[in-house]
């Protein structure tokens, strides 16, 4: 899929045909088959006459109790925020995105679905039928393991089968990771089979191959608040740099492109320029890290943070 172009025009007319309603009369209200990983085979990002260098770029919120919100900012503003300054500001050519809603393999009826890689408004009418679970259970952690295994055995990728590019990947909530990926979970979600439960450090292994991993810690959840400690050494120990702290989640997709602006080689202070003092500020703070850790911050670990 990825074969249109997006336009600001379908965005604007979307939003205004949604903007009065509430969350619950957008999304759907039960699992959708063509958005249940069970009965996908493959999703395909691949190049077209409109995006000759297509880049995949997957973005997986969390849809628990605490995070359910992360789906109804991208329907209300994100989505077109995300694409438009991915187009205006150029990080990467010929963006294909992809959208995941995450919950809890141990308990949720619907802990992963999956769009398609789209280019245009199509995407926007698959994001809102996403069934927003609002699950979760008591274990500390949700199953952000599930986006990296179908990254790595459900997509198929031009970047990478032709030009040897990995595609990005954002998982996003407040949690820490989960220690394990089972195998009765690969079944029931995924309807795979494999002969025993899976590290989580052995999954995103087998997804870092073709994917270019990042997680944002959204600090405004209940979870993170309240274990900000222990969540952010879990993730750090887990991703290193690539473990993104996010203190207001409204700059998510600002955050989102600016990460890969950095990732693709510009300076931070290039970056933050770009944007708003305020917007700025949150993203500078969030990417200071990892700037420093590339090498592409100005000045190196020398600029503070805010």
């Amino acid at each position: 899929m990825g074969t249109m172009r997006w336009s600001p025009e379908d965005w604007d007319r979307y939003v205004k045909a949604t903007s009065s309603k509430a969350a619950s009369e957008i999304f759907s209200r039960k699992l959708e088959k063509d958005l249940d990983p069970k009965h996908i085979k493959i999703r395909e990002s691949c190049d077209s006459d409109l995006n000759p260098q297509s880049t995949p770029i997957i973005v997986a919120v969390d849809d628990t109790g605490s995070m359910g919100f992360l789906a109804e900012l991208l329907i209300r503003k994100g989505l077109g925020t995300l694409i438009e300054e991915i187009y205006d500001r150029k990080p990467v050519s010929d963006p294909h995105l992809m959208l995941m809603a995450v919950g809890d393999a141990w308990c949720d009826r619907a802990p992963l679905q999956v769009t398609q890689f789209e280019t245009d408004i199509r995407l926007a009418c698959q994001l809102s039928r996403f069934y927003i679970e609002g699950g979760g259970g008591g274990n500390r952690f949700e199953s952000y393991n599930l986006p990296w295994y179908f990254a790595a055995t459900r997509t198929k990728c031009d970047a990478f089968l032709k030009r040897g590019k990995r595609g990005y990947l954002f998982t996003v909530g407040d949690e820490p990771p989960p220690p394990a990926l089972l195998k009765d979970h690969v079944e029931k979600i995924l309807g795979d089979s494999v002969q025993h439960d899976m590290n989580t450090r052995d999954v995103l292994s087998m997804a870092s191959r073709t994917w270019d991993i990042y997680h944002i810690m959204i600090e405004e959840g209940m979870y993170y608040s309240s274990r900000p400690n222990e969540t952010r050494r879990q993730w750090r120990d887990l991703l290193g740099q690539k473990a993104i702290g996010l203190a207001d989640h409204r700059e998510l997709c600002e955050l989102i492109v600016s990460t890969i602006e950095v990732a693709e080689g510009r300076d931070l202070d290039e970056v933050v320029g770009g944007w708003s003092s305020t917007v700025g500020r949150v993203v500078r703070n969030s990417l200071v890290a990892l700037a420093g850790s590339t090498g592409n911050a100005r000045g190196g670990s020398g600029i503070t943070r805010l």
